[in-house]
């Protein structure tokens, strides 16, 4: 969507529903839920949340993330907070400015807290698809 062409209600939420499959590149301006399975790249400007049975193949990339789903493989970049819940499982590495975890919530992979602008540069690539 270009952003000269639409004008969108912040308050929007995409979806990507339980027995949904998602397979590419997505760029939100707006919040997503994801319910369903999801195998490319996301990135998402608004708060993202990766629900309990979503599965995850690829990186997401967001301001805030609550994940309690399963990632099997790809890493999640984080603007400002990521949030693992019980009973979510990672296989990737975490990058964030604060980070929160759950009793249960299991993850494999290492943990960096990014530098100021950091983010920016690292989600270049997939925040070029919203312009």
């Amino acid at each position: 969507m270009n952003a000269n062409n639409a004008t969108s209600n912040m308050t929007d939420v995409n979806r990507v529903a339980f027995g949904a499959e998602f397979v590419g590149d997505l760029a939100t301006a707006n919040d997503i839920r994801i319910d369903g399975k999801f195998d490319g790249r996301l990135y998402c400007e608004g708060r993202l949340v990766v629900g309990e049975k979503a599965v995850i193949k690829g990186d997401i990339f967001g301001t805030d993330i609550d994940f309690s789903g399963t990632m099997t493989s790809g890493n999640i970049y984080t603007r400002e907070t990521l949030s693992l819940k019980g009973g979510c499982s990672v296989h990737g590495d975490l990058y964030f400015q604060r980070f929160q975890v759950e009793l249960d919530a299991k993850f494999t992979g290492s943990c960096k807290v990014l530098e100021e602008g950091e983010f920016a540069k690292i989600a270049a690539p997939v925040a070029a698809l919203l312009k």
